[in-house]
């Protein structure tokens, strides 16, 4: 078809290309995985953005975020009203809200693409439009809280290009897909040189992410250690009901019980349906036997500071005489805090609603000791922010993530989520125990690798080996601020090639 002819076709229906090539990006990531279409779908929505004016260049990144966060987020719905027993039209509210707000990001970045470097050109595909792509995911990570759900780069967990992960994180894998991106579009509507110059660029890419895939940034730093890790697969609407407390607590301590012996064993987020200490003789009769035993326990559980009138999302770590807490540090919003008025949460109670804040813990928290081990320790969507473990890696020997995925159902969000901390082992070069109230529970190897998995919806303990490691890689020593400060000047050089090249004409 002639190239006047697509473009005819986008400008009259680009808005309905844009949205489909969004859905169809969901199927990038886990549990489908088809790691091209990460590459193939940003390559359709830059085609679109060709010759569009910025007004329409907008439209369309934001027609392309809402068909990915309504394909790719779906289950915010399932969370919010089949288990958080919201109404029906709340749920959709929120649901449609982050919706919104993610879309926005594209639609700036068609917005000032469009404004900024309009003319086509190989600055423009492989180097404006890549920067501004990772900088706008960063920043979508942290602004309102963040949501850093469906970065790009977490589609490569299984392409050459995650060779980059412990080099760069996240963002450089992203790097490396949108600027392959961009040599796609150069490709059809480049000059012969700019085609050239742009398949050099995805083929050093891809052979460079392949050659970094077998390099051990780390190394062990002692012998295996034998894990279990507890799934007790209680369904969320079932876990608080009164009557169903006491199997809970029964089932909890004959599974570990199975496994006492085992040199660390690991429940998963709030594992119990009680407070820390309102279970203060079951815990106190679980550790003594897994002190007999020799075994560690590491034990997620709510609890009430009556001191403070506070309560936390904790990690309990029981190893040998010594306690000690862990404190989920990023909270999720409508989930742990509710940032609305008063006349709203008085509202939410009366409807049943939960309404009480959690605290969040404190920023520096050192890693925990289990197993003889210093443990990185993240709860719930932690494990989506690499750089949320960089302060303990010079200490931490094993990475621990417990997680509560009863409330997404059977929906794309645990494979998603086993999908993020694959990086975060990969950028740590650590190996990570994940504990799921009912799956994906895992553990994962500091190559990114799953090692082992339990299967979802049943209980189950998973088993295993892990090995302290020690060591940084480059990502652990240097954070984000190398590829931010890489797109930045990719971004300032694109401009100051826009400006220069009208002086050059006019002279």
């Amino acid at each position: 078809m002639p190239v006047a002819a697509v473009q005819g076709l986008a400008s009259r229906y680009g808005g309905w290309v844009a949205l489909a090539a969004g859905a169809a990006c969901s199927l990038a990531f886990a549990p489908a995985e088809l790691f091209p279409l990460a590459v193939a779908c940003p390559a359709v929505l830059f085609f679109l953005w060709e010759g569009a004016a910025p007004r329409r260049a907008a439209l369309l990144g934001l027609a392309y975020g809402a068909g990915l966060f309504f394909a790719g987020t779906y289950w915010i719905y399932t969370a919010v009203h089949v288990f958080g027993r919201a109404p029906t039209w709340l749920a959709l509210f929120l649901m449609a809200g982050l919706v919104a707000i993610m879309s926005a990001y594209y639609a700036l970045i068609g917005w000032a693409s469009a404004r900024f470097v309009p003319r086509p050109s190989l600055q423009r595909w492989i180097v404006a439009l890549p920067a501004a792509w990772v900088l706008m995911e960063w920043l979508r990570g942290w602004v309102l809280s963040g949501f850093p759900w469906l970065e790009v780069g977490y589609a490569h967990s299984d392409s050459p290009l995650v060779g980059f992960a412990p080099l760069g994180g996240v963002h450089l894998v992203s790097l490396a897909s949108m600027v392959t991106a961009g040599a796609v579009v150069a490709a059809v509507r480049g000059t012969a040189r700019e085609r050239a110059v742009a398949l050099v660029i995805a083929v050093l890419a891809w052979t460079a992410g392949a050659a970094l895939q077998g390099r051990a940034w780390t190394s062990p730093a002692g012998d295996e250690i034998t894990v279990a890790v507890v799934q007790g697969a209680v369904p969320q609407d079932l876990k608080w009901q009164d009557e169903q407390r006491d199997d809970t607590l029964r089932l909890y301590r004959r599974m570990t019980e199975s496994v006492l012996g085992t040199r660390l064993i690991v429940w998963p987020e709030a594992a119990l349906p009680a407070l820390a200490h309102e279970v203060g003789p079951y815990l106190s009769q679980l550790w003594e036997e897994a002190e007999r035993s020799g075994s560690d326990l590491m034990l997620g559980l709510l609890r009430y500071d009556a001191d403070n009138r506070r309560y936390y999302n904790g990690l309990l770590a029981l190893s040998g005489e010594q306690a000690g807490w862990y404190y989920k540090r990023r909270l999720v919003p409508f989930g742990e805090f509710f940032p609305v008025p008063s006349f709203v949460r008085r509202w939410m109670r009366l409807m049943s609603l939960a309404y009480v804040d959690m605290t969040p813990g404190a920023d520096n928290q050192p890693p925990v000791d289990a197993a003889g081990q210093k443990v990185g320790v993240t709860i719930c969507y932690e494990d989506a922010y690499g750089s949320e473990q960089l302060g303990v890696l010079r200490e931490a020997t094993l990475l621990v993530n417990v997680t509560n995925n009863a409330w997404f159902g059977d929906s794309t969000a645990p494979h998603q989520q086993l999908q993020m901390a694959r990086f975060r082992a990969l950028e740590a070069g650590r190996y990570l125990v994940r504990a799921t109230s009912n799956g994906v529970t895992a553990i994962i190897a500091p190559d990114g690798s799953v090692v082992k998995r339990a299967a979802q919806f049943v209980p189950e303990v998973l088993q295993g080996t892990v090995r302290p490691f020690s060591g940084l890689t480059p990502y652990a020593k240097t954070g984000n601020w190398p590829v931010l400060a890489a797109c930045a000047l990719m971004l300032a050089a694109a401009l100051g090639l826009r400006r220069r090249r009208p002086a050059a004409r006019a002279a």
